[in-house]
């Protein structure tokens, strides 16, 4: 998947989380559980969701209440508000909500609520924020490239964190010319395993 978009499958059941605009047209279609960190479009897209969730009757999504809002009257019982502190099990995942705030783009600009999924206790999607989970991550979705963002505080993100390994999301906005600079920065100076995945590529966790 691309940009924010992450999809994790596992004995035949399909997870997707933030299947946006920059993301691929069929990205919510196949996910039997699907996820959505805040309600900008490059993490939401209204159609990609409505899609997803009547090709599939049994698909559901977890998401914080201003994205619920838009959808839960068109698909009763399928649409669940969560937020930080949050934990549930669908679709033989095991989800933990951790989060309140998206980060600051400019002091001018009011804050939007934000949350990240801990999946499995070993999948960390932050969304559009650089919150620590409480326990340790195994595979952190690292947000490299965002107008809210800088290639420093990234890094001293991974450092944090310390997950095994960090994989690249939120890379849209990132031209080919940059992105040997990024990859070259983070995984020298991250502290732990460094990569991204191009749109179709897909490895074990």
């Amino acid at each position: 998947m691309s940009h924010a978009c992450v999809r994790l499958e596992k004995d035949g059941r399909t997870l997707v989380i933030d299947p946006g605009t920059f993301s691929e047209e069929d990205a919510a279609l196949g996910g039997d559980v699907l996820l959505v960190t805040h309600e900008h479009p490059d993490h939401f897209n209204e159609d990609r969701l409505r899609a997803g969730l009547e090709s599939n009757p049994a698909a559901e999504i977890w998401t914080l209440r201003s994205v619920a809002e838009q959808l839960s009257a068109a698909f009763p019982g399928r649409v669940h508000t969560v937020g930080h502190g949050d934990t549930f099990t669908a679709a033989g995942f095991d989800v933990q909500v951790h989060g309140e705030l998206h980060a600051v783009i400019h002091p001018d600009i009011p804050r939007i609520t934000n949350i990240g999924f801990l999946v499995d206790g070993t999948v960390f999607h932050p969304g559009d924020a650089l919150t620590v989970p409480e326990q340790p991550v195994d595979t952190l979705m690292l947000p490299v490239m965002a107008p809210w963002n800088k290639i420093s505080e990234v890094i001293e993100y991974v450092r944090e964190v310390k997950p095994r390994r960090a994989i690249d999301i939120h890379d849209a906005l990132l031209t080919d010319l940059a992105r040997p600079i990024y990859d070259n920065q983070i995984g020298a100076l991250g502290g732990t395993d460094h990569g991204r995945l191009t749109p179709g590529d897909s490895t074990e966790l």
